[in-house]
């Protein structure tokens, strides 16, 4: 028999038995109440009257009116509530004899059969009393057996159920249970044997068949498959840094869980989602999924609060390609989005720039302080020098000044580095910036017999530029190109229209620079090596950022031993 149907009929017998003990017990609660009922509507209350006009008749020698209407009103009920045999007759007799008293109240034979009337009725109700009591006993008594044999079985039951039912389910339960620990443990081997023909042979059944797939599965190269596809996730869930991974056709294949932290989901509402749609309201994911075009002038990282504060990531974004078997062009598979934590690398870069920015403006007061002592030096007022003294003001003037320009540098630098620098980007003409910057150098120029040639295509537009900056950058641009140009040689500056910009060029005929370093010219501190030591390594730099900062684009042609040309365009 299955369990089901043995739980059916033992809990169904159970309720029929409970249902009928609630119906017996009913009945009889029902028949003693009724029993009650009738003994105090139909003798306790005859009795109640006859007490009432026995005690009328004993004051109708002192208050004859008032008595008798206290008679006449409970004698009146008796006559209403006649229940028992003989008391009609008894009750008639009453009548009679008290219609007498009314015509001779002090006849004192009259009251006396009055009080054997009335003794006589309550006589029949107190045998009534009685015998209605003995009944109510026995229906209680035979509600009690009822009660006891239903109750009885009830509890036979019950006490069954209690027994044999946590038994019958707990026992396979524990078998089933210590059978899948040893499946967990990869032990495939394991069987469970229930012979009843029941659920449980049924699950036996059922599980049995799941163990001997999980084994021929444990031995098939798909688990092995699936074993390092976890370990591999594990791996990844287990790095620092955020990692995405997406199909050849965007969809999310895998997040780990600081990928997750970040971008603020849940790993149901990433993976196997289009990454475009999840862009749709996720900002930072859309940043992420954003391949860096050939446009854009720089790269620059994320700031993202995570960790509990404005942290700098470094995107990058690796292309998985393969090669099918038995074909040899590579097919794209999809991308890796890594997160690279550079905050650390970032709160040093800014503690750098605070405290080049803090000495490069403290040194400009004291160097500001030597070159007015070498003007008053130089003043014929404070006295003469001779060749000597002024060979010396000479080389002091000349540090100082490199000093100035070096701490100029460091403070532009570390402005552009904490964005605090200030752009007025206004129309500006170009021949005024070439003509301005050329005067700013032509002294430096005049030293080494260099000329500067300025060849410009006429009615050129203005610009969108600081001219101030603009004028900063050509004026590095021309001073780096007579720094490393022969003397008596020639520097062209050139200003041409392409493409709706203004490109600005300044040609030398130095020794150039060998095309390992044309990359890295415009780097920070960096300087060509075997060349002059004679600046910080920043003007280019510098130059750099004040001109993508105006949206514009620098760059450099050189060949080694055939000169250099530095360029940088801006648009119209």
């Amino acid at each position: 028999m299955r369990i089901k149907t043995k739980l059916n009929l033992g809990v169904g017998l159970l309720f029929v038995l409970i249902i009928i003990l609630t119906l017996v017990s009913a009945f009889y609660i029902f028949s003693i109440k009724k029993d009650t009922e009738n003994i105090l509507k139909a003798n306790y209350n005859t009795l109640e009257y006859s007490r009432n006009m026995l005690l009328s008749l004993d004051e109708i020698n002192t208050s004859k009116d008032n008595a008798i209407i206290i008679f006449k009103d409970n004698l009146h009920k008796q006559t209403q509530n006649v229940t028992e045999a003989g008391e009609k007759q008894e009750t008639d007799n009453l009548e009679r004899s008290f219609a007498l008293l009314e015509k001779n109240s002090s006849d004192e034979s009259l009251k006396m059969q009055i009080r054997q009337d009335i003794f006589e009725i309550m006589k029949l109700n107190m045998n009534a009393i009685k015998q209605k009591s003995d009944i109510a006993k026995h229906t209680a008594e035979t509600a009690n057996l009822w009660i006891a044999i239903v109750g009885t079985l009830c509890f036979l039951i019950a006490f069954n159920l209690l027994i044999n039912l946590p038994t019958n389910i707990a026992n396979p339960i524990k078998e089933l249970t210590l059978s899948i620990k040893e499946i967990a443990n990869k032990n495939y081997s394991e069987r469970v044997h229930f012979t009843n023909h029941n659920e449980y042979g049924d699950l036996a059944k059922s599980f049995n068949t799941m163990a001997q797939k999980l084994q021929e599965y444990n031995d098939s190269n798909l688990y092995k498959l699936f074993f390092e596809k976890k370990r591999l996730e594990t791996l990844i869930n287990n790095m620092h840094d955020p990692i995405i991974g997406l199909d050849n056709k965007h969809i999310v294949l895998f997040a780990n869980d600081e990928a997750l932290k970040i971008v603020g989901m849940k790993l149901e509402d990433v993976i196997g989602k289009s990454a475009s749609d999840l862009a749709l309201s996720n900002d930072l994911i859309r940043s992420l999924i954003l391949k860096e075009n050939g446009e854009s002038p720089k790269k620059q990282p994320l700031k993202i609060f995570a960790h509990g504060k404005e942290s700098y990531f470094e995107k990058e974004i690796i292309n998985i390609t393969i090669i099918p078997t038995g074909e040899e062009k590579e097919i794209n598979i999809g991308d890796v989005i890594i997160l690279r934590n550079i905050t650390l690398f970032k709160e040093l870069d800014f503690a750098k720039t605070n405290f080049i920015a803090t000495v490069s403006h403290e040194l400009k007061t004291p160097i500001a302080s030597i070159k007015l002592s070498l003007q008053l030096l130089e003043n014929g007022k404070t006295g003469d020098m001779n060749d000597d003294q002024k060979q010396l003001v000479e080389s002091i003037k000349d540090d100082s000044q490199r000093l100035l320009k070096i701490t100029g540098e460091l403070l532009n630098l570390s402005q552009l580095e904490t964005g605090n620098i200030q752009l007025n980007i206004e129309k500006s003409n170009p021949h005024e910036i070439v003509n301005y910057a050329v005067e700013a150098v032509k002294v430096q120029a005049d030293q080494k017999q260099i000329k500067l040639i300025i060849d410009a295509d006429e009615n050129l537009q203005d610009v969108k530029a600081d001219s101030e900056k603009t004028g900063w950058v050509l004026i590095n641009y021309l001073s780096n190109a007579i720094r490393y140009s022969s003397e008596k040689s020639t520097i062209f500056i050139k200003l041409k229209k392409e493409n709706n910009q203004i490109v600005f060029q300044v040609i030398d005929t130095g020794k150039g620079i060998d095309t390992r370093y044309k990359d890295k010219v415009f780097d920070k501190y960096f300087q060509v090596p075997g060349s002059q030591k004679s600046g910080t390594g920043l003007g280019l730099a510098i130059s750099k950022e004040f001109i993508e900062a105006q949206n514009g684009n620098v760059g450099v042609e050189s060949n080694l031993g055939l000169g250099s040309t530095f360029w940088f365009s801006l648009k119209i």
